[in-house]
């Protein structure tokens, strides 16, 4: 079915691709929906797609350049600022279709400019530390684990606020607490920062920097996300602080596995952090505009 056909008579069509994200295999990550051709519609058309679509993330850009781009994020519940998957994701799909001829290009988003580079078979993005509050105290933690299930008892550290255009709160728990956590249905009150609040990345990690990460978004209508590179990035600014980590080290990251979705992100500690995956083509089509 497509344009000329009688089901799409009465409204314009875009075009899209889908894309997994964060993925080793296909079928895996976090799931990207990157729209075509919609820079003349409206905030709540876009966000009507995004709904259609119901992933964490759909993404509407628009080349500028062989080496530049713009785009706007949108979850179901409305448009955010920055995120990594879709970064990933975004620039992917834009080089596959011979809009970015570069292998290093520049995101300009809400957040202002990302760096993202081609490498192999992986795409990476270069993000500016931005917010970083803590160590959070008792109480704020106590509030965290409460959303999430756990009890102090579970905690494995300090716990931070940190971000490179979403902040999240990055809490360390034992390894077993990170299976055993529930979804947070709301957010605690977290001290105030620059950038919007994300949501909680709830963690553990070994001394050799393995992690395995679970994130919950509640407030973006995303109750659980099987992929998050925006709170990878953030969780890398997190260790350094806490002395587990120094610029020039790496970090990964497991997620997604609990939602059977099973992610690997790589991070890099530094004066920008860098967030890397692989990403795999799912599904191409039309949409109607709304």
């Amino acid at each position: 079915m497509g344009a000329g056909d009688p089901f799409w008579d009465d409204g314009t069509v875009l075009t899209y691709d889908v894309v997994d994200v964060f993925a080793e295999k296909p079928f895996a990550g976090n799931q990207l929906a990157v729209v075509h051709g919609a820079a003349g519609l409206s905030d709540e058309q876009l966000l009507t797609l995004a709904r259609e679509f119901n992933f964490s993330e759909t993404t509407f850009p628009t080349p500028i350049a062989g080496d530049r781009y713009s785009v706007r994020i949108f979850t179901p519940g409305g448009e955010i600022p920055f995120a990594g998957h879709p970064t990933l994701g975004t620039a992917w799909v834009l080089r596959e279709r011979g809009d970015l001829d570069s292998a290093q290009v520049v995101q300009e988003c809400a957040a202002g400019e990302v760096g993202v580079r081609f490498v192999e078979d992986a795409v990476e993005l270069s993000a500016v530390p931005r917010d970083l509050v803590g160590p959070l105290d008792h109480d704020v933690v106590a509030g965290v684990l409460h959303a999430v299930g756990l009890t102090a008892e579970d905690r494995d550290g300090d716990a931070w606020l940190a971000g490179t255009g979403l902040t999240f709160a990055h809490v360390p728990v034992r390894d077993d607490a990170v299976a055993r956590a529930g979804i947070a249905r709301t957010l605690p009150h977290l001290p105030p920062t620059g950038d919007p609040i994300g949501g909680i990345n709830l963690y553990s990690v070994t001394a050799d920097l393995e992690v395995h990460s679970r994130v919950f978004v509640p407030d973006l209508a995303v109750p659980e996300d099987p992929a998050t590179g925006s709170a990878a990035a953030g969780l890398g600014m997190a260790l350094r602080a806490r002395g587990l980590a120094a610029d020039g080290d790496r970090y990964r990251i497991r997620q997604g596995i609990e939602m059977g979705r099973p992610s690997r992100l790589l991070g890099t500690v530094g004066e920008r952090i860098s967030v890397a995956g692989q990403v795999h083509p799912i599904a191409r089509g039309e949409i109607r505009v709304p």
